[in-house]
């Protein structure tokens, strides 16, 4: 492992030892909006959760759940960021 690897955020996210499948439901209605619920609480302990949510906006990540947001609420996030710097 070198330097670079030690200090990434995603080596310190709470979702490293979960199951990838977790974070991307299928829907957002039944058995999708209680599995989008379970990988939220993970996030919400997650130490590094800004990172993720950071990086995801940065990236243009369009699928799952980063830094305990669905892509709709990034999407609704994103929206509501823009419309405020406009404004300032």
């Amino acid at each position: 492992m070198d330097e670079h690897d030690k200090t990434d955020w995603r080596h310190r996210a709470a979702c490293r030892d979960e199951d990838p499948e977790l974070f991307f439901p299928i829907s957002d209605m039944g058995p999708g909006a209680r599995q989008a619920e379970q990988a939220k609480a993970v996030c919400a302990r997650c130490p590094v959760r800004s990172e993720c949510l950071n990086y995801a906006l940065n990236n243009g990540l369009n699928h799952g759940i980063f830094g305990g947001m669905t892509e709709r609420e990034r999407h609704q996030f994103n929206r509501t960021s823009h419309s405020r710097s406009r404004a300032a």
